[in-house]
């Protein structure tokens, strides 16, 4: 008697959970963070996020490094009545505790309900930020957002399948690399042996990505290549060993090495960058770091990735 009045209980606590709770969270392409959007939200064609058919109720979601929800958490502590009139507002979430706020503001000339949220991934600090127009304002209530928020979740990786099919490229060899994580939607990857807790920058790692310029003129690659080289993030002391043109895939291209340091260690490293021209507006640029000492057998798995680089 006693198990059969606990599964009606159960039962009953079935019945009495949120629609919105029970039905699976959504993760936009090629983000750890995901969530249960209101009805008449959809996947935003045009950012990484959510929108209604109308694109007027926008719910964006981004990653941000992991101590920007330490920053959020620690001056929700020192001022928990806020500031401006915008009180902070805690939430607890399947990913632990997260922190949101909501104000009135304009879009132009349009009244506007803007609400933001940051949750800690471990290794990463998520973030949504939603719009809504005041003529939606009655059915995307704060008490629907602040469900939605609720619903928030957490997953480790993002299937490499998905990141690489939001990049404008194909990438074939993958070279054994361990870790792929995507910078930027259509635009750049990371292809590494270290995480975000190790470090990138002691272990092999690679960066492909597009950019937005390409010299018009064949004389002017070289120049272009060097000052590429060396606008490279984190690399320090740089001293650049040899640029010259190559041929890449059958394309025009510059291959481009330094020596320098990188990382908190400052770890010695050698930088190789290619850059493959296709004759539009925009370049392929490959980058591949590795520490120095273990540059022989990185190399070879560099170009084993670049030769693999197709248009998508």
């Amino acid at each position: 008697m006693k198990h059969i009045r606990l599964l009606a209980a159960l039962a009953l606590l079935v019945t009495l959970v949120s629609p919105a709770l029970a039905a699976e969270a959504v993760f936009p392409p090629g983000v750890r963070v995901g969530m249960v959007p209101l009805v008449g939200l959809s996947r935003a064609k045009t950012f990484i996020g959510f929108e209604t058919e109308d694109e007027s109720v926008k719910v964006l979601v981004a990653e941000l490094p992991p101590e920007a929800y330490g920053e959020v958490m620690n001056a929700f502590k020192a001022n928990p009545a806020g500031t401006g009139g915008i009180k902070p507002e805690s939430i607890e979430t399947a990913a632990g505790t997260a922190y949101y706020t909501a104000e009135n503001a304009k879009n132009g000339a349009s009244i506007v309900r803007r609400y933001s949220m940051i949750l800690s991934g471990g290794t990463f600090s998520g973030y949504v930020a939603v719009q809504v127009p005041e003529n939606a304002s009655k059915i995307y209530t704060d008490d629907a957002v602040r469900q939605m928020f609720a619903s928030a979740v957490i997953r480790k990786e993002v299937p490499v399948e998905e990141q690489l099919g939001l990049m404008p490229f194909k990438v074939s060899d993958l070279s054994d690399f361990k870790h792929v994580r995507t910078l930027a939607p259509n635009a750049g990857i990371l292809l590494a042996d270290g995480d975000e807790k190790t470090g990138f920058e002691a272990a092999p790692f690679m960066v492909i990505g597009l950019m937005g310029s390409a010299p018009t003129q064949p004389e002017d690659r070289g120049r272009y290549a060097e000052q590429a080289a060396r606008s490279i993030p984190g690399v320090r002391n740089w001293r650049i060993t040899m640029s010259e043109p190559v041929r890449i895939d059958g394309m025009a291209g510059y291959e481009t090495r330094l020596d320098a340091t990188s990382g908190k260690d400052n770890t010695p490293v050698t930088v190789v960058q290619w850059l493959r021209f296709g004759g539009g507006q925009n370049s392929l640029r490959i980058i591949g770091s590795a520490p120095r000492d273990e540059w022989t057998k990185a190399f070879p798995r560099f170009r084993a990735v670049r030769d693999g680089i197709q248009p998508q």
